[in-house]
């Protein structure tokens, strides 16, 4: 069986995980072993006994010394095994670099002796052993690919047809790396007698299936549905933290893994998933190292995988909601829900909330969000539009990638720009695929000026600007990826922004006169000491992913500094 193509967690994206049974399933050495025994505990159990359920969370990690361990999920007919490590493997998969909910359960396949390593211990492990943490990082990044590619260990979406929410949570699953099996009337054989099961009518839906106890949920938020699946860790919000950054693309995603590999109390918070705009391209093919290209979302899975590893905690979805720069430590405030409203301390501030894309200037631009209009071209995306025509909006690199990406699913695929021409604000890979391709059109001068449609997008008319000539199609899929606003309206002006709404950095902000410092400001700090922005969200950022990595790389080292400036300051 070939991978899933949505399975975009897979470092490799070549074959089958369960294929390379090594890396996934690997044994570790004798040698290895003696070392992993410092730091567990020997323990015997009888066949049956289980080791852990899905639904734990901070479960420990066992290494089987003699007998064996059954990997098992539970399902309608009973308990599915999924594998059975054998001597001398080990057990787990992503969730024991976090606190979120485990996804499967151990129990003993038969009379056996294992080594029981705790959380705490088990992350010394992987700092102290790193032959060893890197067999058990690559493992586990393989079982969970395995995971989402096979289906196995998550939640079950019952939707009708391509709904707005039944996209929206299916995309949260997603870009969460959390396996899902969708179930839709025209394309599931067993979507009827589900319904019938559990009771279930169309008006229902969308619904998640929770397997852990078939628990139901009904076009839940995507709050809800993370609290009910694991996804939501909880944190100490009396703990003062040396760094909380606020946002997790790229730029976030790079500070956290710096900040936390240094040693740093880091914790980061992420309104939905990790990734940013960077995650709304199928294939980023200029990005240094990947000759071949990388998705988004695969990107942001590895980051992810790192800045836990290093002990980050990513705290999602959660909604920055305010800042108290006038005492310190500073106070960011979040919001878990639109009705509840906590906070956290933390030494430094980094801001890393990019930018949203514009919406279409229409009277009803928002009435088809997620049925109809979308700003990310993923896999998922790709499969609602297959055979059909398709409009893309934008000329810069994002809008190319996913013209490019949809032209190999779509029957064909408009691109819509209002200059004249793509040169000034695409790279030239791009715009040479698109214009050699024939299932492109590009359309100049355009713009989209009238949306219809019952419930989802049917029918679209736009415009030549300098002809004034209209035409109207009947096409049921637009994704946009126009402009950028900055997310910054939660900072409720303590910061200094420029004229579009962007955070001002460096030698482009003005020094609070009440300010106690003498010293210049640093590249990336903004008006309030301590406080740094990087990414889509500063003023005058080149919008990259690599400038983006490499900004949050940078922003630690001026963290570093500026928390040894304080701490000299507090000692005097």
């Amino acid at each position: 069986m070939g991978i899933d193509k949505k399975a975009e967690l897979n470092p490799l994206i070549t074959t089958d995980p369960y294929a390379r049974e090594h890396q996934i399933f690997p044994c570790l050495s004798a040698e290895q072993i003696v070392r992993v025994k410092r730091f567990g505990q020997l323990e015997n159990h009888k066949k049956g006994e289980v080791l852990f359920e899905r639904g734990q969370n901070s479960v420990d990690f066992f290494v089987v010394l003699k007998g064996s361990v059954e990997i098992y999920e539970n399902r309608q007919s009973g308990p599915n095994v999924i594998t059975v490590h054998q001597e001398n493997q080990f057990t787990g998969e992503l969730d024991l670099f976090n606190k979120r909910d485990i996804l499967v359960s151990g129990r003993m396949g038969e009379d056996g002796e294992v080594v029981r390593i705790c959380p705490v211990s088990f992350r010394k492990l992987i700092t102290a052993e790193p032959d060893i943490g890197e067999i058990i990082t690559r493992a586990f990044i393989l079982r969970r690919t395995a995971f989402i590619s096979h289906e196995q260990g998550g939640a079950t979406l019952l939707d009708i047809g391509d709904s707005a929410d039944g996209v929206r949570i299916e995309r949260f699953l997603r870009r969460n790396g959390y396996p899902v099996s969708v179930l839709d009337e025209a394309s599931s054989p067993e979507f009827q007698s589900t319904l019938d099961r559990h009771g279930l009518s169309v008006e229902d839906l969308p619904v998640v299936l929770i397997h852990l106890n078939d628990r139901m949920l009904s076009k839940p938020s995507n709050y809800i549905l993370a609290q009910a699946l694991g996804l939501v860790e909880d944190f100490d919000c009396s703990r003062v933290y040396d760094v909380a950054i606020v946002g997790g693309g790229p730029a976030g995603l790079s500070a956290a893994v710096y900040a936390a590999s240094e040693g740093l109390s880091t914790i980061l918070l992420e309104s939905e998933a990790p990734g940013g705009q960077a995650s709304t391209s199928s294939k980023i093919e200029n990005y240094l190292g990947f000759p071949t290209g990388i998705s988004g979302q695969a990107l942001a899975g590895r980051a992810q995988v790192q800045a836990m590893k290093f002990g980050a905690t990513i705290a999602l979805p959660i909604r920055a909601s305010g800042l108290n720069c006038s005492k310190y430590p500073y106070e960011l405030q979040f919001c878990e829900r639109d009705e509840e409203s906590r906070s956290l301390k933390a030494k430094a501030i980094v801001v890393a909330t990019g930018a949203t894309y514009r919406t279409l200037d229409v009277e009803n631009n928002g009435a088809f969000d997620n049925s109809g209009i979308y700003y990310s071209a993923t896999a998922m995306e790709g499969d609602l539009c297959t055979d059909e025509e398709v409009v893309v909006v934008g000329g810069g690199n994002s809008a190319g990638q996913a013209t490019v990406f949809l032209s190999s699913q779509a029957r064909h695929v408009h691109l819509i720009i209002r200059r004249d021409s793509l040169k000034e604000t695409m790279s030239d890979y791009l715009i040479e695929r698109i214009l050699s391709s024939d299932r492109i059109t590009l359309h100049t001068y355009t713009e989209i000026i009238k949306l219809e449609g019952d419930g989802h997008l049917e029918q679209i008319t736009w415009n030549n600007i300098r002809t004034g000539e209209t035409e109207t199609k009947q096409i049921r899929h637009v994704f946009l990826m126009i402009g950028a606003i900055p997310n910054t309206r939660w900072l409720n002006g303590c910061l200094q922004l420029d004229n579009k709404g962007f955070i001002l950095t460096g030698d482009h902000v003005t020094r609070d006169p009440a300010s106690t410092s003498s010293r210049p400001t640093m590249m990336l700090e903004t008006s309030q000491a301590g406080v740094f922005a990087v990414g889509d969200v500063q003023s005058g950022s080149t919008k990259r992913v690599a400038s983006a990595v490499g900004l949050g790389a940078i922003s630690v080292s001026h963290v570093h500094a500026f928390l040894a400036e304080m701490a000299e300051a507090l000692a005097e």
